[in-house]
C-alpha cells in the first residue's frame, strides 16, 4: 500500500463527498474495485463499525480502512500511520474548503446563484446515499440468492426495521446495540 495513493484517495473521497459520512461509500466502493485494500464484505463490515462507533462516518471509515490495510502491509506501526494517513486525506478537503469560505461566506450568504447549486447538490447527495443503501442491502440480505438464502438475516432484519418503525421515538443506537448483539449470539451457533 503505498500511503501517498492513499492520502489521494481520501482526499478525494473528502473533496466530492458533500453529504456526509453515506456520501462517502460511493467513492469506497471504487476504491474496493480499484485496490485490493478491502474486499466488498469488509466493507460492509467497515460501514457497520463505523455507524455504531462514535464519530463521523466518513473519517470513521477512513481510519479503518488505513489502518487495516497498514497492519496488512507492513505491521501495527503502519497501521497507525496508514490511520493517520487516510484520516488526514479526508478532513483536509474541509479544512481547505472552511478557510477558504469563512472570509467570503457572508458575501455569498444571499447569492442566488449559491443557492442554486445547493438546489441541484440535495438530490445529487440524496440519489448517492440511495445507491450505496441499495449495495449495503443487496450484500446483507441477498449475497448468494437465490441459491443461499441467509433466512437469520432476513428474520433480523424483519424485527429491527419492525421495531424501528413502531417505536419511531426509539434511539438509532439502541437498534444498533441490539443488531450488534444479535450478530454476536447467532455468530455463536453458526
Amino acid at each position: 500500500m503505498n500511503f501517498l495513493n492513499l492520502y489521494f484517495e481520501f482526499f478525494k473521497t473528502g473533496l466530492f463527498a458533500v453529504g456526509g459520512g453515506l456520501a462517502t461509500i460511493p467513492f469506497l466502493q471504487e476504491m474496493c474495485n480499484k485496490y485490493d485494500w478491502f474486499t466488498p464484505e469488509e466493507l460492509s463490515n467497515m460501514i457497520a463499525i463505523a455507524e455504531s462507533t462514535p464519530g463521523p462516518i466518513g473519517i470513521n471509515m477512513a481510519t479503518y480502512t488505513g489502518f487495516i490495510n497498514g497492519i496488512a502491509h507492513g505491521g501495527v506501526l503502519s497501521g497507525w500511520l496508514g490511520g493517520i494517513v487516510a484520516t488526514l486525506g479526508i478532513i483536509t478537503p474541509s479544512i481547505i474548503v472552511i478557510l477558504i469560505i469563512a472570509g467570503i461566506l457572508k458575501k455569498f450568504k444571499d447569492s442566488k446563484i449559491v443557492n442554486d447549486v445547493f438546489t441541484g447538490l440535495r438530490p445529487a447527495v440524496a440519489g448517492l446515499i440511495v445507491a450505496a443503501v441499495y449495495e449495503i442491502f443487496k450484500l446483507a440480505l441477498f449475497e448468494g440468492f437465490p441459491k443461499n438464502i441467509d433466512v437469520i438475516a432476513w428474520i433480523l432484519f424483519a424485527a429491527l426495521f419492525t421495531v424501528a418503525y413502531k417505536f419511531k421515538k426509539l434511539h438509532p443506537i439502541v437498534i444498533i446495540i441490539a443488531g450488534a448483539l444479535f450478530g454476536i449470539v447467532i455468530g455463536g451457533f453458526r
